[in-house]
């Protein structure tokens, strides 16, 4: 079950990109199964947004012929779409039964700290979201972050700052 700071509203943009609805559309075009590609369509589309507001799951729902409950339903199961802009640097710290145990509540409560932020928050600069996420299967790794593609294992309280640091010295 979510926790209720996770179930947050879907956000609403009054000016889309009309660019990117045009390459979504377009992508939309090409598929043959249309209604049985949807979670393909939100892949695109969170990539060309950056998130999934409600006028692009409309507009989706629109372009499927899908009842925009089953689009919003879709979206709001898979941890992997966010209906809220994100920071540069997703930081999920998986909280699985082998992280757990082996201290990953440690771990999301220095990134908290450190970040300033909740999870499911964004850092005020929009570098940082920081996420928890069920499993990532890298449980020999335990406790496990990943920021973007990148995998940290065995991960302790006071590496937190060092893997900050060194998102933020890219800048």
């Amino acid at each position: 079950m979510l926790k209720p700071e996770l179930q947050l509203e879907t956000m609403s943009v009054k000016n889309l990109s009309k660019e990117k609805l045009n390459e979504l559309q377009s992508y939309i075009d090409t598929l043959d199964d249309k209604q049985g590609s949807l979670i393909h369509v939100l892949h695109k589309a969170q990539h060309l947004f950056g998130f999934l507001p409600k006028e692009v799951q409309l507009f989706v729902a629109r372009r499927l012929d899908l009842p925009a409950a089953k689009v919003f339903g879709v979206v709001s199961f898979y941890s992997y779409f966010t209906q809220k802009p994100v920071g540069k640097h997703v930081i999920s710290v998986c909280m699985g039964t082998a992280c757990f145990v082996k201290g990953a509540e440690n771990i999301i409560d220095v990134f908290k700290d450190e970040l300033g932020i909740k999870v499911g928050e964004t850092t005020e600069d929009k570098m940082f979201t920081l996420k928890d996420i069920r499993c990532i299967g890298a449980c020999g790794l335990a406790p496990v972050v990943m920021i973007g593609e990148k995998v940290f294992g065995h991960v302790k309280k006071e590496d937190v700052i060092d893997i900050i640091s060194s998102y933020k010295e890219e800048e």
